[in-house]
């Protein structure tokens, strides 16, 4: 299987840089539980720059920080620092400043009330606190371009104290969720969460290269951002998060390497343990992974910037459900993965999947805006397909 899997997910990589309009490079793993079981990269780390692609490049990795921080979280609710159905304000107080936002008024001013319900950390780890983002919601966009609402690009304080969209707990919408759970995790540690991150979940997992501050030894190998125009074609853009955030945002804000995140990923598969030491108790894992929505389902995502993300949605037409923190897919998805399976994305097109039940998972890394672009996420699900061929083949032998 490996040998076989290989030469075609060099073939996808190579096929998806060298297209009309393909991706400038990317990175691509895949791990069982032992090890990467496939590692390959393609292309080059900017266009108008020499340096190819390498398996060691380093890539903002945006939202799939995301299910770091709510591994830190589920740390906390181990050691019963952190109740998952208390105010969240007990930990974040700042989150009891936020009120609802019921559209504008005539002078268009944001129409705001209390919530009808205490937001918990609970809600904030299934995204269904009230948050969004401005490139996914017209209120929020409303906010940023009428009334200066930060961007969470900025990593700012200033750029979490948005309003709610609706109720705590009344539906689902992706967003700033976590990024306020880091806040919880700061509130109950007194510690920034990217020690937090280093103390408890890179140190045992031997994730070196994995930081919130950009500095020159990750810049060196660092992929740079490219924006898709109208016509295809590819502009790199001159883009880093702030090297000294004034949050280290728990939704978004991480640097890291391919490598690097299989380690985390080979953690939930191997129930929780790492090379290191444990990061968290098996019994953990298997709660976490279970769908924690109820009735509640993921949606897709509306591309309200179009610059920043077109319209997107995994598995279209399939059942989706959330976990503590990933997507879960209900029904088998076309690539082949299994239904309970864990997985999410990142902004510039990252993508990753967790199969805890065949004891697998992969990474794709570009960084190309927007979110949902054709080349990259086309080139993603071959990648999957291919592995799961692969895997199907190798267990009807």
């Amino acid at each position: 299987m490996r040998k076989e899997f290989t030469v075609d997910a060099d073939a996808i990589l190579n096929e998806t840089v060298a297209n009309a309009n393909g991706v400038p490079g990317v990175v691509a793993m895949v791990t069982d539980r032992n090890g990467n079981i496939y590692e390959g990269a393609a292309g080059k780390r900017r266009t108008d720059k020499p340096e190819a692609m390498t398996t060691d490049s380093s890539f903002a990795i945006f939202s799939t920080t995301k299910a770091i921080t709510g591994t830190a979280a589920l740390q906390l609710i181990e050691e019963g620092r952190l109740d998952l159905d208390a105010p969240a304000k007990r930990y974040a107080p700042d989150l009891g400043k936020l009120q609802v936002i019921d559209g504008f008024d005539a002078k268009g001013q944001p129409r705001l009330r209390a919530p009808k319900r205490e937001l918990t950390t609970r809600m904030l780890l299934l995204h269904i606190g009230g948050f969004g983002y401005d490139f996914f919601n017209e209120n929020y966009l409303r906010l940023a371009t009428e009334h200066g609402q930060p961007s969470v690009i900025t990593s700012s304080k200033a750029s979490l104290m948005t309003p709610l969209l609706f109720d705590p707990g009344s539906k689902w919408e992706y967003g700033t969720n976590i990024d306020w759970v880091g806040q919880v995790v700061e509130g109950i540690t007194g510690k920034r969460l990217g020690e937090v991150f280093a103390e408890r979940i890179f140190k045992p997992l031997g994730m070196a290269n994995t930081t919130f501050e950009i500095n020159d030894a990750v810049r060196s190998k660092l992929a740079g951002v490219h924006a898709r125009n109208a016509d295809g074609s590819l502009a790199p853009m001159d883009f880093e998060l702030p090297a000294s955030p004034e949050v280290h945002m728990g939704g978004h804000g991480l640097y890291s390497t391919v490598g690097d995140y299989m380690r985390f990923i080979r953690m939930w598969l191997n129930d929780g343990n790492g090379p290191h030491g444990r990061v968290l108790k098996a019994e953990t894992v298997q709660m976490a992974e279970k769908n924690h929505l109820g009735d509640l389902k993921v949606t897709a995502l509306p591309g309200v910037i179009k610059s920043l993300s077109n319209d997107a949605e995994f598995f279209p037409g399939q059942s989706k459900s959330w976990a503590f923190t990933f997507m879960v897919n209900d029904e088998e998805a076309p690539t082949g993965r299994p239904a309970g399976a864990l997985g999410w994305a990142g902004l510039a097109n990252l993508f990753y999947w967790i199969d805890r039940q065949n004891g697998f998972g992969g990474y794709w890394a570009t960084q190309i805006l927007p979110f949902g672009d054709p080349d990259s996420f086309t080139g993603y699900m071959r990648f999957e397909t291919a592995f799961y061929d692969a895997l199907h083949r190798r267990k009807a032998a």
